[in-house]
């Protein structure tokens, strides 16, 4: 059986998911679609608007045959350590292909674009390292990186997020000498930003903010989503009492930082440069998390970067802990969260080619990355009652979903 990878956040899984399975069925001709999805707080520092079992799930019942976990470490990353991450877990598992989304649409112009930025690489790190010492956001600065080397929006766009990060995983490919062909397809009708549902296709980003103000799904919402994710939107409200968003945390988060010192702040993995005195400067006039992130946000220190550091904050992640945890050629595991019949017939035969272990469960080994894990989740499950945590939480010490199709 030949696989190919999606690299995945589904927060929560639309219509344009459904679209990307379909097409990567198809430009792959694979027997068997493998998501590695981000847990419970995602690459742009966000909590997910419901947790990474519920997103599986809807997943499942929507075309993907295997649900793996992206490990915490790499999931709240920039481009470059996500699409590690992910891409050495999907070589893990064997997948033949990987298809992503981009606005290019081409997959050869990726290529290109690393056989010329690899040609030019101590020109572009000198521009980089130039900007950034101007106080430019790393985004900014390797736009202007780009144009000094030649490399021109007309040839790649690479300031546009999911070209952005379908170079980084064609880069981590291309690096690694992996055999994994890069697919991509372009991005239909919504941006990746947009904030307005317009149709049936609509950005993630415009279906939380919807959810979110009408604290319920709307028909324009349900125009967008298919029926999976209504369920799971609805049976976790249900359960839990709230879809997460970063306000809900605010509280909690305050606390964190007004009873830390500078030095323990300072030690959170992503504070750099005296940030510690600005945050906890910021943290006693705050009312919002909305607010605070926008005290503290700088022309370097953008809204991202921060958001990532809270989720830091929150989990209390130390530079000495996850810097030996990124700087692996590898991932010591495949953590399972969900899988179709299919998938497991899949599965069947490629663990006997994995050389690192399958683990369905938290309980099952001892790893400092799992260890992350487990204190991640309890800072996603934080804000909920006792009794609700308890049982939710539950989850990771269970097997892996299996659905029936």
């Amino acid at each position: 059986m030949q696989a190919c990878g999606l690299v995945v956040e589904y927060n929560p899984f639309h219509n344009g998911h459904a679209y990307h399975i379909q097409e990567a069925r198809k430009a792959s001709d694979a027997d068997c679609i493998i998501a590695v999805m981000s847990g419970d707080f995602l690459q742009r520092g966000e909590p997910a608007i419901i947790d990474k079992f519920s997103r599986a799930k809807a997943a499942l019942l929507s075309g993907v045959d295997i649900v793996i976990e992206l490990p915490f470490a790499f999931a709240v990353q920039s481009s470059d350590l996500f699409a590690k991450g992910a891409i050495h877990t999907l070589h893990e598992i064997g997948v033949s292909s990987i298809c992503f989304g981009s606005e290019s649409g081409n997959a050869s112009d990726f290529t290109n674009s690393y056989e010329y930025l690899k040609g030019s690489q101590a020109l572009y790190r000198t521009t980089l390292k130039a900007g950034l010492a101007k106080g430019f956001s790393f985004p900014e600065a390797s736009r202007h990186a780009y144009q000094e080397i030649g490399l021109s929006e007309d040839s790649m766009d690479l300031t546009k997020p999911n070209n952005i990060l379908g170079y980084s995983y064609v880069k981590t490919i291309l690096k690694n000498e992996y055999k994994i062909e890069p697919l991509t397809i372009k991005r239909t009708n919504s941006g990746y930003h947009d904030e307005a549902i317009t149709g049936s296709i609509a950005s993630a980003t415009s279906i939380r903010k919807a959810l979110n103000e009408h604290n319920t799904i709307t028909n324009q919402v349900a125009n967008a989503i298919p029926t999976s994710t209504i369920e799971q939107l609805t049976e976790y409200k249900s359960k839990s009492g709230q879809w997460h968003t970063w306000e809900h945390y605010f509280d909690l988060l305050q606390y964190r930082v007004m009873t830390m010192t500078s030095g323990e702040l300072a030690n959170i993995h992503g504070v750099e440069e005296g940030l510690e005195h600005r945050i906890k400067k910021t943290a006693m006039h705050a009312r919002s998390f909305h607010e605070w992130v926008e005290a503290v946000k700088t022309k370097r220190y953008t809204w991202t970067r921060l958001q990532r550091i809270f989720v830091f904050i929150l989990a209390n992640v130390r530079k000495e802990e996850i810097a030996p945890l990124v700087s692996n050629h590898s991932v010591p595991y495949v953590r399972l969260l969900g899988l179709t019949k299919n998938g497991q017939a899949y599965l069947n035969k490629a663990k006997k080619q994995m050389n690192v272990p399958l683990v369905s469960k938290l309980s099952l080994q001892d790893n400092p990355l799992l260890q992350l894990e487990e204190r991640a989740s309890n800072a996603y499950y934080s804000i909920l009652t006792p009794a609700i945590r308890h049982k939710l939480k539950k989850q990771e010490l269970m097997p892996p979903l299996l659905i029936n199709k």
